[in-house]
């Protein structure tokens, strides 16, 4: 019993206040109050009330709302409630972040971090039981293509649960994701030579009296992926793309410099939000890989189903993965340098552990720790490796274009610089190429590093201070990289944390 102070935060968000009423209720250990004020939400506006409550409530565990409407449903956006009971020092805080919609019961619990696990009480109990009930019909499986990932059940960003989706403001800015990587990312130490060099009558010539020096050296970027894959015809013209298998070795420097490029026979050739967006503009039928790249028209598709079968649990893991492609301890390959750093500062974050194979079921705190850092990796650190490059390597089109209009030559003396000219994109698919790549490497305006939140989902000391410890370890990162990019003549930048998005936003 006693005076409740609450405060209720609306987003900033545009349209995120509402003129509909919205209904509260605090819920303790000992009982539970409805109160009586009714709120009409407005814009970035905190609404602070008192309430006298008879019943002794207990310490408070949730707080419960619904908003009521008549004639049009008017979504709010809640940013968080917080609550100080009678006697209390501090303030509880029940974190939302979410869009209100519908006459249902959003119940919130006190961010304190803790799971059904960590708390006994009943009523704990049932909500995260019903949480989860509802998530489980929210989120579904479907499937896009045969062979590929399952996707989310969502034909369109207007099927996503609406908390999925871009805020208004971020609409306006992007309509593309993108599917790529860089050479580094299918590099890989070369311990015997690869079968298909030796196919090359002169293998001896090219490496002779070399052979020595050669010996533990070699590096290869096989893109084999592309063998085979039929290429797309854009505007009436047939296009065409080759699967190169390059060499390379490294000098003492500890530099890889590209030794001999072989081509294979001629070929004709954020976050669920964007994940459905890329599904819907970028490789769908008539999608912008249609319109400029060799690989549409399908061959995309075929590209992905290539690379599922090689997919595996270590490929996702770096401390594993670089081990595979034997590029650990290569002074170069800083991909590799920065990437191992990164995980080892999330896996602290997470309390790692080991795990080998896909799991189906986690059997142990270590199994699912090694996950989540593997989870958070991929959307933050991994994303930011492969996508935020793209316009620095390919809006040079020469230097890596989308598409080739030509087969690739066998006689190195046909060729003219008549030949390079009509084997490069059109001037159309060109202008495709730089604004795709100008678009999916910007920084969003609403970027939020690595390890930092707008949100307030914390208000229990022990995960602030876990927080702030795993900020902490990501700042002296970024100060270990910057000391190093000013001794390279070519900074490698893109897993600095500050550069980082905190997800997969675009």
């Amino acid at each position: 019993m006693g005076r409740y102070r609450i405060h209720v935060s609306t987003g900033a968000w545009l349209f995120s206040g509402s003129f509909n009423r919205v209904q509260l209720w605090l819920v303790g250990e000992r009982g539970e109050a409805e109160l009586e004020l009714q709120l009409r939400p407005a814009r970035g506006q905190v609404e602070e009330f008192e309430q006298d409550i008879p019943q002794d409530l207990g310490p408070l565990q949730l707080v419960k709302l619904r908003k009521h409407h008549s004639l049009v449903d008017d979504a709010w956006f809640c940013d968080r409630i917080t609550v100080q009971g009678p006697g209390a020092l501090e303030e509880a805080a029940f974190p939302c972040y979410r869009w209100v919609q519908g006459q249902g019961v959003l119940t919130l619990p006190e961010g304190t971090a803790r799971l059904a696990g960590n708390n006994t009480l009943d009523v704990f109990q049932k909500h995260r039981e019903k949480e989860l009930e509802e998530r489980q019909q929210i989120y579904c499986w479907a499937t896009w293509k045969e062979e590929l990932p399952m996707t989310i059940a969502a034909g369109s960003i207007d099927d996503l649960p609406p908390n999925m989706r871009f805020h208004e403001q971020k609409r306006l800015h992007y309509g593309w994701a993108a599917i790529a990587g860089l050479m580094e990312m299918v590099l890989k130490y070369v311990y015997t030579l690869p079968s298909p060099w030796k196919r090359l009558e002169d293998i001896d010539q090219i490496f002779w009296g070399q052979k020595t020096a050669l010996a533990g050296s070699l590096f290869e970027a096989d893109f084999i992926l592309l063998d085979g894959i039929p290429a797309n015809v854009i505007q009436g013209e047939q296009q065409y793309l080759a699967a190169p298998l390059v060499m390379l070795k490294m000098e003492a420097s500890g530099k890889l410099l590209p030794m001999v490029i072989q081509l294979l026979i001629p070929h004709t050739r954020y976050t669920m939000d964007i994940n459905t967006r890329a599904r819907n503009q970028l490789i769908s039928d008539g999608g912008l890989f249609d319109k400029a790249w060799s690989t549409g028209g399908g061959g995309h598709v075929q590209v992905m189903r290539r690379a599922m079968t090689q997919l595996t649990y270590r490929s996702l893991c770096p401390p594993d993965d670089l081990a595979d492609r034997g590029l650990l301890g290569i002074p170069s390959a800083l991909y590799a340098h920065d990437a191992l750093r990164l995980w080892e500062i999330i896996a602290r974050w997470v309390r790692v552990g080991e795990i080998k194979g896909f799991p189906v079921s986690f059997q142990s705190r270590a199994q699912l720790c090694h996950f989540l850092t593997m989870c958070i990796f991929t959307c933050s650190a991994q994303h930011a490796a492969v996508n935020m490059g793209q316009f620095d390597w390919y809006a040079w089109v020469p230097n890596a274009p989308g598409s080739m209009r030509m087969p690739p030559p066998t006689i190195k003396e046909d060729v003219t610089m008549d030949t390079v000219m009509g084997s490069l994109p059109s001037f159309w698919q060109t202008s495709l190429q730089v604004i795709a790549t100008s678009l999916i490497s910007q920084p969003p305006p609403d970027m939020v590093p690595l390890g930092h939140h707008q949100e307030e989902y914390f208000s229990d000391p022990e995960p602030k201070a876990v927080l702030r410890q795993f900020q902490a370890d990501l700042d002296n990162l970024e100060k270990e990289i910057v000391a190093r990019n000013e001794q390279l003549d070519l900074p490698y930048e893109y897993l600095k944390p500050s550069l980082i998005e905190n997800s997969i936003a675009i």
